[in-house]
């Protein structure tokens, strides 16, 4: 059976249902460039490691919400050194001089993997640096002795190198 088809009709729409039109998208628009200028990333860190962050003003205040888990340095009016200090999620805020926020981040801390070799006996865990050889080092989440154990032998080798430099301890 064939039919004939007529050639579709124009598909313009009216200057009033063009008007109607982009008033419904406008808002649709905006909403999701809002959403999108809020939902950034938080700063991802690794534990005892820095990271650079640069500031669009001069920085005169530096707030991190819990230090415990990173800390923040101005290095210079515009750039930032934040430092991983152990597992967790905080904020960062910036302030200028006249104390307006020029930045509020989140701040996730989380172990560095690399090199890392975590080795269970049991319940016991031990953790070791492997660059290239392995060597103990201090990890939260290892058993208290372990721990104590790489804790103390760190701690010497401290005393010895301060003691060999001058340094107080």
């Amino acid at each position: 059976m064939l039919m004939n088809r007529s050639p579709a009709p124009s598909r313009r729409l009216a200057p009033r249902a063009r008007l109607v039109a982009l008033a419904l998208c406008v808002p649709l628009a905006l909403s999701a460039a809002i959403g999108i200028a809020h939902a950034s990333d938080p700063l991802a860190i690794k534990m005892d490691r820095a990271k650079v962050m640069r500031i669009s003003r001069p920085a005169a205040t530096v707030v991190v919400g819990n230090p415990a888990i990173a800390d923040a340095t101005i290095q210079d009016r515009q750039t930032l050194i934040i430092t991983g200090r152990s597992f967790g999620t905080t904020n960062l805020i910036v302030l200028d001089e006249a104390g307006e926020p020029i930045a509020d981040e989140l701040v996730t801390v989380s172990a560095s993997d690399d090199q890392m070799v975590t080795v269970y006996s049991g319940a016991d865990r031990r953790s070791f640096s492997c660059a290239p050889d392995c060597q103990p080092v201090l990890t939260l989440g290892d058993t208290t002795t372990a721990f104590a154990e790489a804790q103390s032998q760190l701690a010497g080798r401290n005393s010895i190198v301060q003691g060999a430099t001058g340094q107080p301890n």
